[in-house]
């Protein structure tokens, strides 16, 4: 009789099936397959990096596509999938075009993540710059990845991710009252104000955006 699978094996092997669905649905099987981890980091969603991993012996090496579970429970899962595409976006890059520096976002980038269904921002919405440094996105109602994504989680291979449960009241209370940045979209003027503030800038006379967590691209963001 066979055990029953753990934990870690019910999160990474959803995490393998998602990469190798989207691989076949958004990126036409173009894709290798590489190491998937989860890592905890304050500022992102998650991130790629080329050729991070390889055997001892030096006879393989893959790529690494983290995405970080501290963001699991205030997300929906088609958001943490989302995310997933995006680094497998840059994963793209790395095999079969021109990444920049790292982390900077550019238009062949950008230009693959509107093929798949992703639309950049660097706001994570409607608006914000679709190239630089630090950039998210947001999805297109009815485009390809939101098309994929509801076929997959209909999937029975793939199964919901655990959450993160140790976030308290206090925690979250802390959080609500923390300072946000916000940043003019026009001048790059930055204030900081509590979440959900409305800052308009009054050199620009434009809506200041605040700061998003970012999904990273190769490195660090």
């Amino acid at each position: 009789m066979l055990a029953p699978q753990s934990p870690t094996q019910r999160t990474y092997q959803s995490l393998n099936f998602g990469h190798a669905f989207f691989n076949d649905r958004l990126f036409g099987g173009a894709l290798p397959s590489c190491m998937i981890t989860m890592q905890r980091s304050r500022k992102a969603y998650g991130y790629f990096a080329g050729g991070r991993f390889g055997l001892r012996a030096g006879q393989e090496t893959t790529d690494e596509i983290a995405l970080n579970p501290s963001h699991f429970a205030e997300r929906t899962v088609e958001e943490i999938l989302s995310t997933l595409v995006h680094e497998m976006a840059h994963e793209w890059q790395q095999h079969h075009g021109k990444p920049s520096r790292s982390a900077y976002h550019n238009k062949q980038w950008a230009a693959k993540m509107h093929e798949v269904g992703l639309i950049p921002s660097s706001t994570g919405k409607p608006g914000g710059k679709e190239t630089g440094q630090s950039v998210s996105h947001y999805i297109a109602e009815g485009g390809p990845f939101a098309r994929a994504c509801a076929d997959l989680v209909k999937d029975d291979h793939f199964e919901l991710l655990y959450i993160e449960l140790w976030a308290d009241e206090e925690t979250r209370k802390k959080k609500a009252a923390s300072k946000t940045k916000y940043t003019c979209p026009q001048c790059a003027a930055n204030a900081w104000a509590k979440p959900e503030t409305k800052l308009v800038c009054g050199e620009c006379d434009l809506d200041m955006a605040p700061e998003l967590p970012a999904d990273e691209g190769q490195g660090a963001d």
